[in-house]
Order: structure tokens, then C-alpha cells, then sequence
């Protein structure tokens, strides 16, 4: 389209407009990290991975806004995880771990009753063994 004075500019230009993407939040200029979506129909609110391409009834959030999303009362949040971020450890793993270091902490006497029957390597440090964990002895004895 032109005018009298020219052709019109579609766009000014300007050094302070980033390619990444932020936060939707108002007064928040994190790099969002992943998407919000509202299903009105089911009452749900989706925050899954940052999408491909912005859409218009969509909503970007930084982690901060992410982690601390909250739906209406009625609602039901949904979070769909990133096949890339690494998973938490659930309440299982956590017990699962305190059992084996508390089975690792028995005197070796008790781990001999219980099957252990001792360290099986020559290992000078190895003083007692549980499955694939080992308690070592310190470096200071």
C-alpha cells in the first residue's frame, strides 16, 4: 500500500523486542518454559511443554509461574511432563534409598547373619556389601 508520502513501513524496527519467548505474565520477562491451556468444557487447566508456535488462547510461563499455577476452584490442573526434564524422586525411590543405606549401616557381624556373609571382593576399603552397594571403610583407619 502506498500513501502520499511513501510507501508505508509494515513494522519499526527496535534493538528491544527479543526472539525468545517470555513469561505471559504481566510484569514478568523470564523465558517461559512452558505452555498453559484452558479445556472450558472439562473445567482443566493443561501446563505442558513449551509449544511449538505461540497461539493466541494459549499462555507462556517461566518455571517460577509454572511450578506455582493454580486453577479455579472446580478446576483441575493437569501437568504434562517434559520427556527431556529429569523426573523427581517419588516417595518410593526416597524410602527405597534410606532402606539401603540403613541396611548398609548394620555392623558387619548382623550383615553376616542376615545372608551377607562379609565383603566378597578383595577390596581393602570394602567393609561390608548389600546387592550392588558397598560401605567403605574411611580413608582416615
Amino acid at each position: 500500500m502506498e500513501s502520499r508520502r511513501g510507501p508505508l513501513k509494515s513494522a519499526v524496527p527496535s534493538n528491544t523486542v527479543s526472539p525468545v519467548r517470555r513469561c505471559s505474565r504481566t510484569a514478568c520477562g523470564r523465558p517461559a518454559v512452558a505452555t498453559l491451556t484452558y479445556v472450558y468444557a472439562d473445567s482443566t487447566a493443561v501446563l505442558g511443554p513449551l509449544a511449538t508456535y505461540a497461539e493466541p488462547h494459549c499462555y507462556d510461563l517461566c518455571a517460577e509461574h509454572s511450578e506455582r499455577l493454580t486453577a479455579p476452584r472446580g478446576w483441575e490442573v493437569v501437568r504434562l511432563l517434559d520427556g527431556s526434564a529429569p523426573a523427581r524422586p517419588s516417595g518410593d525411590d526416597l524410602e527405597a534409598l534410606a532402606n539401603a543405606v540403613r541396611e548398609a549401616a548394620r555392623p558387619q557381624k548382623r550383615a553376616a547373619e542376615a545372608g551377607g556373609g562379609g565383603p566378597r571382593t578383595a577390596d581393602p576399603m570394602e567393609v561390608a556389601r548389600r546387592g550392588h552397594l558397598r560401605v567403605l571403610r574411611s580413608p582416615d583407619n
